[in-house]
């Protein structure tokens, strides 16, 4: 192929979204996958004149480079989990527990500017933080096969090309994955998830109860078993009267005075960054994602991370006016 370096730069700028989703379906971490792109694009245009069109599409060559940047990623970085993936369910009474791991991150709306219509191809239901979750626990080779085959829709010849293996080995790796994601189970969850204004509704009633610490408020919001779980903490647990525990506890220690931020994450799920009453005005708490269903929000994925509350762009205190202020 030969084209001018402009022309070249023109031609692959149209996938850097969708390489970005599947960077972060395959590392976990929405910092790792735009570092990856990055290093995609890099090693692309230094090969662009080794490219050929009439091997593979532009867009089955960078996805191959994407996969390998990927998998030598995870050789080094390993998966990353979340709480209930990994331990037991906690009493949540119990001490918090810190863990010492990677653990998943949300993916922010606007690293994938949703509203753009060339983002249609991004499949946003893969995107879920449970699906993500899922993902953690299949090895590298597993993961890419079920993203590029069931997700992206490679067909199997282009799935062995992009991870440079066979057919027959892709079909093996598939299998063993889509058995241990559970599919049947996640894509319950898609069916039975609301509109994204319904879904942003439950969440508003929950941010109006919250700032009320109205504690019988949000258990009504909330499915029978809902799952709540908090990163970098190990404890995580099911159910409402679990979850109502939890949260008279964390009025009682933190205050009832708070003021929240909306924010969307992993292609439309509706979340809150909470922040805390603290001398002088509010100090950022924690960033909070949702998975609602029909029947109310049946998980809440509570992060404290600062890598986590820098991909979102928040400010790390507020004035009582609710203004961002330097540190």
């Amino acid at each position: 192929m030969t084209m001018t370096e402009d022309g070249f730069g023109r031609k692959i700028e149209p996938f850097r979204r969708e390489l970005l989703a599947y960077c972060y379906r395959m590392l976990g971490s929405a910092h790792d996958a735009e570092d990856l792109v990055q290093d995609t694009y890099l090693r692309a245009w230094r090969a662009r004149e080794q490219y050929d069109d009439t091997r593979s599409s532009l867009r089955t060559w960078l996805y191959r480079i994407a996969t390998n940047v990927c998998l030598t990623a995870l050789e080094v970085r390993g998966s990353r989990p979340l709480p209930s993936g990994l331990v037991g369910p906690s009493d949540p009474l119990g001490p918090l527990v810190p863990g010492e791991h990677a653990w998943l991150q949300p993916l922010p709306d606007s690293l994938l500017d949703v509203s753009d219509p060339a983002g249609a191809v991004i499949d946003r239901s893969s995107l879920r933080l449970a699906f993500v979750a899922a993902l953690q626990h299949l090895s590298a080779r597993q993961r890419g096969a079920l993203i590029l085959r069931d997700v992206l829709s490679f067909s199997a010849s282009e799935t062995a090309a992009i991870l440079g293996t066979t057919v027959v080995s892709v079909n093996s790796s598939l299998q063993r994955a889509r058995t241990r994601v559970g599919e049947a189970e996640v894509q319950q969850d898609r069916v039975s998830e609301p509109a994204a204004a319904e879904q942003r509704a439950w969440v508003e009633r929950y941010m109006r109860a919250f700032e009320l610490a109205d504690v019988e408020g949000l258990k009504r919001l909330l499915t029978e078993d809902v799952l709540m779980e908090m990163p970098p903490m190990l404890n995580w647990f099911i159910g409402r009267g679990s979850y109502g525990l939890f949260m008279d506890w964390v009025f009682a220690a933190a205050g009832t005075d708070w003021l929240l931020q909306e924010v969307t994450a992993n292609g439309g799920q509706p979340g809150f960054a909470a922040y805390q009453r603290v001398a002088g005005g509010y100090q950022l708490h924690t960033l909070q994602v949702f998975t609602v269903t029909a029947e109310g929000i049946s998980r809440n994925s509570v992060f404290q991370d600062a890598e986590v509350f820098a991909a979102f762009g928040l400010a790390t205190r507020l004035d009582s006016a609710g203004q961002g202020r330097p540190e």
